[in-house]
């Protein structure tokens, strides 16, 4: 894709074909060649940007559901273009807060350029001494996600024990670590034992066992947590959030951040052991990150030291290429991606 002065140029773009029940597949989107121009309109307070890096994340699991009511997740329109978060270069800007060739991450198209109509809602990238692609993941979305779920939802004490599912996902690895640096006990489940073994080797937690492996999980938890659980960071659902209400302390906290076991289900599983929110004065909370986006310069504050100082590591797991964006998408629904998925568009 080349052009410039605002000619028509060659824009590769992925397309969502139509909506899905049950696991979607490779072939409920598309990769299409279209053409735009690169510019502006005169008046707009749009931007034009050259995507970088794109961020594939379970929640687009929603966009891709026929929409019931009330809709709480835009959904995608078929033979629409499919957009997430992503991290790009400003090509044009017509907004006081962008200049040409700033770096942001944000909402974005899946394709190779995109206007944006809303920059209100986009973060300029200010600290480009760590890789790019972090902010589609460790100081994007995600790690705001991990750090608001745990300081603002759980409400951490020093010594609790902290439990998280789905551990070694662009989200869980973040929130192990924040938590054993504010002195948790922190323990982790993940689906191979590759992941089980990141988890201990290479983010320091605590414990961590694979829940594939595991006849009883009730029993993997009291193993682990032989005295109970304070925090449940909860991004799985199901059979786990079944089992971990029975190992849950008094006045124990559960952040809900996601439940990707339940996203492909035409009947989602129902959970049995409600009566120890009502025994152990349990709280279980949902969250959105977007209502937390105010915090991101606090955040940045904590997390940018620990990261040059080596103290948080992230794992990514990178597909090059915009054709291979819809397979990398599909890989979080089967486990496949160790780490954050992220899809390269351009090098520059």
């Amino acid at each position: 894709m080349a052009g410039e002065n605002g000619e028509a140029v060659r824009n590769k773009q992925v397309i969502f074909r139509d909506y899905v029940s049950g696991f979607p597949e490779d072939t409920d989107m598309e990769v299409r060649e279209s053409t735009m121009k690169l510019r502006l309109l005169e008046g707009s307070n749009g931007l034009l940007v050259k995507n970088l890096y794109l961020s594939c994340d379970p929640y687009m699991r929603f966009r891709m559901t026929k929409p019931n009511v009330p809709v709480y997740v835009e959904p995608f329109r078929p033979g629409s273009l499919i957009t997430g978060y992503g991290v790009a270069r400003v090509l044009e800007s017509g907004h006081p807060n962008f200049k040409k060739g700033d770096l942001l991450w944000g909402l974005t198209g899946w394709e190779e350029c995109t206007l944006i109509t809303a920059p209100e809602t986009c973060f300029k990238i200010e600290h480009t001494d760590v890789p790019l692609s972090y902010y589609t993941g460790l100081l994007g979305m995600p790690g705001m996600t991990a750090y608001a779920g745990f300081f603002e939802v759980c409400s951490p004490k020093k010594g609790e024990t902290v439990f998280i599912s789905a551990a070694s996902g662009a989200v869980g690895q973040l929130v192990g670590q924040l938590a054993k640096l504010f002195g948790c006990y922190v323990v982790g489940s993940a689906g191979s034992k590759e992941k089980v073994d990141l988890l201990k080797n290479k983010f320091g937690f605590d414990d961590a066992f694979n829940y594939k492996e595991e006849q009883d999980l009730d029993a993997a938890l009291k193993r682990c947590f032989p005295e109970g659980i304070d925090i449940y960071f909860e991004n799985v659902g199901g059979k786990m959030l079944d089992a971990v209400l029975l190992s849950m302390k008094l006045h124990g906290r559960i952040a809900v951040c996601g439940m990707i076991s339940q996203y492909n289900l035409e009947q989602p599983e129902g959970i049995h052991n409600l009566t120890n929110f009502i025994l152990k004065r349990i709280r279980m909370e949902g969250f959105v990150v977007s209502d937390y986006y105010h915090l991101y310069p606090k955040f940045l504050e904590t997390v940018l030291p620990h990261i040059k100082e080596g103290k948080i590591v992230y794992v990514e797991d990178t597909a090059e290429g915009l054709e291979n964006a819809p397979t990398a998408l599909i890989g979080l629904f089967y486990g496949r991606n160790i780490g954050k998925q992220v899809v390269v568009v351009s090098h520059e």
